[in-house]
């Protein structure tokens, strides 16, 4: 058994390590070099001249980033709560529910954002705005942000009440609960990790987007993501530096604390 694990382990095979770093390098180096010149103190971006949080606050003193921050945090919070409880209601039917025919591809209709190109969405989102009569806008990105960030948010939630036993459900109906108790008092608590890691998925994927949100954003819907690269057209300064490091921050902080959650999830 060593053996055969031995021979299974990718790190003995030659040129893996250095194939790693080189992958690691050309991923995470530009983003490291952005976030450390983001702290320069002068307005050059490849020369160094000193420790400095003066783009930090240049940029939260911006009024077009001050704008769009507001938006994108508004935009991420409407569709977070909205895909989440939709993907809450489509995990308790497909892992609760009857068995009724077409539950496979009811599935892959849920899951349908994750395998379709993103730019195929956005020329779809808008097609259908257009068609429809919907002045493009605020509400266009919240609605199309919504529908993008459902399996984002059903898949942990699913994965959650994959693992709750279906004895916590029986037990409550034996001491005659209703289903909507029975959803309040025994089902909620118990996917609630899983519901609060798919809400933070669903945030960040929002927050983050730029392809679905430029095609369908209407004059004046201006989000971060969309602002930086108006910045980014007439120039890179150490302020769009500043921009990216903080969105890269929070990022990271989301996406971390929905797998610290997840993990606390399979370990319960």
């Amino acid at each position: 058994m060593a053996a055969s694990r031995r021979q299974r382990d990718l790190k003995r095979y030659p040129g893996f390590g250095g194939m790693t770093w080189a992958c690691m390098i050309f991923l995470y180096g530009p983003i490291i070099v952005i976030a450390v010149y983001s702290f320069n103190e002068i307005r050059s971006i490849t020369v160094w001249g000193g420790f400095s949080f003066a783009w930090y606050l240049k940029a939260f003193q911006n009024e077009l980033i001050q704008r769009a921050t507001f938006n994108s945090l508004v935009i991420a919070l409407t569709a977070a709560t909205a895909s989440t409880m939709i993907a809450t209601a489509a995990a308790l039917a497909m892992s609760r529910g009857r068995r009724f025919r077409g539950k496979e591809a009811a599935f892959g209709v849920i899951s349908l954002p994750l395998m379709v190109p993103e730019i195929v969405t956005a020329v779809a989102s808008l097609i259908f705005f257009v068609l429809i009569g919907i002045p493009l806008g605020l509400t266009t990105i919240m609605l199309a942000h919504t529908v993008f960030c459902i399996p984002f948010a059903y898949l942990p939630i699913s994965a959650r009440l994959e693992g709750v036993e279906g004895h916590y459900e029986e037990a409550a109906r034996d001491l005659y609960a209703d289903p909507w108790r029975t959803f309040i008092h025994v089902m909620l608590p118990l996917m609630l990790p899983g519901i609060i890691a798919g809400y933070m998925l669903a945030f960040i994927i929002s927050l983050d987007d730029f392809i679905i949100t430029n095609f369908v954003a209407g004059p004046g819907a201006t989000t971060l993501p969309l602002a930086i690269y108006g910045l980014v057209r007439t120039g890179l300064t150490p302020e769009i530096n500043a921009i990216s490091t903080m969105l890269l921050g929070v990022s990271i902080i989301f996406v971390s604390l929905s797998y610290l959650i997840g993990r606390r999830r399979e370990n319960a």
